[in-house]
């Protein structure tokens, strides 16, 4: 499925297909994708473009889609252009017409800045769960080596005595500056791009 095109007199060549496509990469935004499509669908819905109904057979038909992507790989032998072309594909086989209600007051842009962000908002409390998890293996170490004593260095000779609990904390409170970082970045991701349109709204 391709977004563009329909003027050119020949098909593009094989290699400038493989250039300009994204599939490749961004499958990864498959589950993204899915979600903003569902919320958009009910918020279509709530602004009486799609019925009860028609915005329950979109909600369902996309859910099937990121199912069986759990279960097989979905993108053999895609040629879609993208992810969201692979999407809406899928989506209209199952819903028919009712696919293209879907990008009713979204753009393109504003459609894959929202699949971005909530796909990196996802990996970040993924990050942020995993640092958490290493931060508490330190502190339970220190803890059960609390009387242990090291060599403390500085240029690269022995400084002083120092407590194998202290020299763990210091990594725990740099992977604490690391998960303000990640905070911070998941605040600045948490923003919703949609209602930008293409350009300036819409």
């Amino acid at each position: 499925m391709k977004l563009w095109g329909g003027r050119f007199e020949q098909a593009p060549t094989e290699i400038f297909e493989r250039f300009s496509g994204s599939l490749s990469f961004d499958r990864r935004l498959l589950e993204a994708d899915i979600r903003g499509s569902q919320a958009w669908a009910r918020a279509l819905e709530r602004a009486g473009i799609l019925t009860a109904i028609e915005r329950e057979r979109i909600v369902t038909s996309l859910e099937e889609i990121l199912a069986e992507a759990a279960e097989r790989d979905v993108f053999a032998g895609a040629d879609d252009e993208d992810v969201h072309t692979f999407v809406i594909r899928k989506l209209g086989e199952r819903a028919g017409d009712l696919a293209a209600k879907i990008h009713t007051g979204r753009s393109r842009n504003e459609q894959v800045s929202t699949d971005v962000r909530l796909w990196l908002r996802a990996r970040i409390d993924e990050t942020l769960a995993l640092l958490a998890d290493l931060m508490e293996a330190l502190v339970g170490h220190g803890r059960r080596y609390g009387g242990a004593v090291i060599p403390g260095y500085t240029h690269l000779r022995r400084a002083q005595p120092v407590l194998w609990p202290h020299y763990l904390l210091a990594y725990f409170e740099m992977f604490a500056r690391d998960a303000e970082r990640l905070l911070e970045a998941r605040r600045r991701t948490n923003l919703l791009p949609l209602g930008s349109g293409a350009l300036a709204g819409s």
